[in-house]
């Protein structure tokens, strides 16, 4: 009988070990989804203070698009040139509104469009994510919400721009 009971401890203290392992791996691929996202999202989410405007597109080169930025908000100063990057879909001669990076010529994308492509990276982190909480937790139901999330963000980005 106690060879048994200590069998059984060892299983449980594997298991134990395997959850705790995988827990901490789907926090942190969630936690890296939310920090690569916050980058771009807290410029589009939070306007209050910040430039905004429209930017026309007038060249395109090396994933970065380039134009002249006339503002929208009040406060804000019309530039000769900022720059966009060409990572989501642009095309020249369009315009775009767009909200300025604080203290540089950079922008990004804003309204229902930006907001949604500055939140991919969470969406490939919830998708990557279910797969270790359904393979290492055994959480399947846990991991179709999570794959689903993540599926719905990145093709909701998709159409949106």
């Amino acid at each position: 009988m106690p060879a048994l009971t200590s069998r059984q401890n060892a299983f449980a203290a594997l298991r134990f070990g395997q959850l705790a392992v995988m827990g901490t791996v789907a926090v942190l691929i969630l936690i890296a989804g939310v920090w690569a996202s916050w980058g771009t999202a807290q410029h589009v989410m939070l306007t209050k203070g910040r430039e905004r405007g429209t930017m026309t597109v007038t060249r395109c080169a090396d994933d970065r698009c380039t134009g002249p930025y006339q503002p929208t908000s009040e406060g804000s100063t019309a530039r000769e040139r900022v720059v966009l990057d060409s990572d989501i879909a642009v095309e020249k001669g369009r315009t775009y509104t767009v909200v300025v990076k604080p203290g540089s010529d950079d922008v990004v994308r804003s309204g229902p469009g930006g907001l949604l492509y500055a939140w991919v990276p969470l969406g490939g982190a919830l998708l990557l994510a279910s797969v270790v909480v359904a393979g290492g937790l055994r959480l399947t139901r846990l991991a179709w919400v999570f794959g689903g999330a993540g599926l719905t963000l990145v093709t909701a980005a998709f159409l949106a721009l």
